[in-house]
């Protein structure tokens, strides 16, 4: 079986007055490329975090979320007041050095005053609730079971793409053998046509001689060893899909797939007739579906 690298999983849990809220969505990728954004109570879990979805991803590019959302009375903001006075002091203190008349003499220029100190870096801090007990094991439940998700997910999109592989296979294993009965006509073809140039010729020739580099020829436009190459290669996908690969298959289907195409190229270099160059363009056609598809492959 095969599995997908595109995936999305989501799962929700409240706790107390707070909704943690995990999200991980996952795009195909040739190396794991792992992108988290943890809430900051959680932080002390990240690793763990990561952990868990190291083992069930093993491929791909994935962000992953976890949020938090909570009510206006715990999400209202905190003046750091030993931050702000010291803000001022240090303005006071820099007003007196220059000589300038202090500010927040009068009721606006104090408003102004105090909005300045306010935009100045930690003057102003979010309330983050700290995390109760039990909590975290809440937490790691539910990025579990967005893991158990995304997983679902691409287990999905894996069938799905194992019914387009096993089609475009088909396709091509039923081209391979349409190639047969245009092979043997091109047999005698090219026999007749170097005869019937040769009677043009105001020479005699040695037919014995010319049977031999006919045999000679033929032998080298010969196709049977890449048509059998190339139904052990389409075996070989199929065989793959079907395996239980721990590791996924993707990247094994990968190679096989360049080694399709190669066996493909040859025979249309081969194939000097244009009934067989149709049937090899068709083939390079469902084997480049193919390729477009298995990069999503795990």
């Amino acid at each position: 079986m095969i599995y997908s690298m595109t995936g999305f999983g989501k799962a929700v849990a409240v706790i107390a007055d707070k909704k943690v809220i995990v999200e991980i969505k996952s795009l195909n990728s040739k190396q794991l490329d792992l992108n988290m954004r943890c809430a900051q109570q959680y932080r002390e879990c990240e690793m763990e975090f990561r952990s868990m979805i190291l083992k069930a991803v093993q491929r791909g590019k994935v962000d992953f979320t976890l949020t938090v959302e909570t009510n206006q009375a715990t999400e209202a903001p905190l003046f750091n007041k030993d931050v702000v006075m010291a803000y001022k002091k240090q303005i006071d203190d820099l007003y007196d050095e220059l000589g300038f008349v202090h500010a927040g003499t009068t009721a606006d220029s104090s408003a102004l005053m105090l909005q300045l100190l306010l935009r100045l870096p930690d003057a102003i801090s979010a309330k983050t609730a700290e995390a109760q007990e039990g909590e975290i094991d809440v937490v790691k439940h539910v990025v579990a079971q967005a893991i158990e998700a995304l997983v679902e997910f691409r287990t999905q999109e894996g069938r799905s793409l194992y019914n387009v592989f096993s089609e475009k296979i088909a396709n091509i294993r039923a081209l391979l053998e349409s190639v047969e009965p245009y092979e043997k006509e091109r047999t005698e073809k090219i026999r007749q046509s170097l005869l019937d140039r040769l009677a043009q010729l105001p020479v005699d020739y040695d037919k014995n001689r010319f049977e031999q580099e006919l045999i000679y020829y033929i032998e080298k436009l010969d196709i049977n060893e890449e048509k059998h190459r190339l139904d052990n290669h389409l075996k070989y996908f199929m065989e793959t899909m079907d395996a239980n690969e721990e590791n996924g298959a993707g990247k094994k289907l990968g190679f096989i797939v360049q080694e399709m195409g190669r066996e493909i190229n040859t025979l249309g270099s081969k194939s000097n007739q244009a009934e067989m160059q149709r049937i090899v363009v068709r083939m390079k056609d469902e084997l480049e579906q193919i390729k477009e598809q298995v990069l999503n492959v795990l």
